[in-house]
Order: structure tokens, then C-alpha cells, then sequence
């Protein structure tokens, strides 16, 4: 999950907001690899179907693992009662995403808004921040919040009891226009 999960963590409670809870069924398929022509023992998870409950009775779902060859799903597909939305691509090389509206009844896609971002380029986001003193959009009670979701998740995994998260985080304060969609959006987590 720290290796290719994180990714969709981060982007859900981002998109959703601070999680509640979380289960999942976890654990290690393949017990033994070849990592530079030696054979090892595996041991660490490699295969983790995590459910992530958020306010508002939101619940995410994340597929991750070392098992997965190829796949032909979004990255990220978000569910709502007015339509769904698909993210193109990965969360760290997006390609742009498709969004279906029961108004309209048909799929649009949204070309990636800026093709030549490099997934690496967060640095230059947080640069840009301290030089001109604002506040970068993913701060540290966020990374604080996917690490304890990962960890209650093993823990989820292993006992077979859902686990509460305790941290929560503050979700990032947007340009006006920006603040308006994402108050429709985010799920309070007092409900």
C-alpha cells in the first residue's frame, strides 16, 4: 500500500475529505520472487482490497498489489447521485478524465489540462508556496491521515475488525470559484 496505494489515498480523502474507518482483506499471494536473479521470500503484503468509510455514509474502495498484471479500469471512478466522473490514467501520470451526467446522458471527456506535468513536479508546488506564502494544497495532517488509514488497514486486514481512524486533517482552502465546486462536493465529518 505504500508503494502504489498511497496514490488513490491521497487523491480520495482529497477528493472526499478526512476518512472514518476502514477494513479491507489483505495479504501476501505470492510468498516467493526473483529480485536480481536471486530468489527471496517475500515479506511484506502484496495483494490489498481496502474499504475506506468516509461521512455522509461516502465509502471508497481501493485495489492495489504486486499481483496485478494489467488492468482496463480508471485509476479513480467517483460515484454520485448526479453522475460519475473517471480519472483518466494513473493519480501520478494523469491523462485527463470522462464524466457522465444523468442530465446529459452521455459521457465527455476532458483532455488532460496540462500533458507535461511530471508526477514529481510537487516540489515545485511547495517551492512556489513558501516563495509566495501560501499554504501548499496537501500539508502534513493529510500524509499523517493516509499513513494511519494504511497502517489501521493492515491492521483491518490481519484481525478481521474494522478500525477507526483517530487523525483527521483540514481540507485545503481553494481559490473562490475553485471553493465553491468543492463545497458541493466534500462530505462533513461530523455526520
Amino acid at each position: 500500500m505504500f508503494d502504489l496505494g498511497v496514490y488513490n489515498i491521497v487523491s480520495l480523502t482529497g477528493f472526499l475529505g478526512p476518512a472514518k474507518r476502514v477494513t479491507g482483506l489483505i495479504g501476501t499471494a505470492i510468498k516467493e520472487r526473483i529480485v536480481d536473479n536471486e530468489m527471496m521470500t517475500v515479506q511484506t503484503d502484496d495483494n490489498v482490497h481496502l474499504c475506506i468509510e468516509f461521512a455522509n455514509n461516502c465509502y471508497a474502495v481501493v485495489t492495489t498489489g504486486f499481483t496485478i498484471q494489467k488492468y482496463r479500469t480508471p485509476g479513480i471512478e467517483v460515484y454520485g447521485s448526479e453522475g460519475t466522473i473517471q480519472m483518466m490514467g494513473e493519480d501520478w501520470d494523469p491523462n485527463g478524465y470522462e464524466l457522465w451526467q444523468n442530465e446529459t446522458g452521455a459521457w465527455k471527456l476532458y483532455p488532460e489540462s496540462d500533458p507535461n506535468w511530471p508526477w514529481t513536479d510537487g516540489i515545485n508546488h511547495l517551492v512556489d508556496c513558501i516563495h509566495n506564502g501560501q499554504r501548499p494544497l496537501h500539508n502534513p495532517e493529510q500524509a499523517y491521515h493516509v499513513v494511519e488509514i494504511i497502517e489501521k488497514a493492515r491492521i483491518a486486514g490481519k484481525t478481521g475488525v474494522a478500525q477507526t481512524i483517530e487523525s483527521t486533517f483540514a481540507m485545503p482552502n481553494l481559490h473562490p470559484a475553485e471553493a465553491e465546486v468543492a463545497a458541493h462536493l466534500q462530505h462533513d465529518r461530523t455526520n
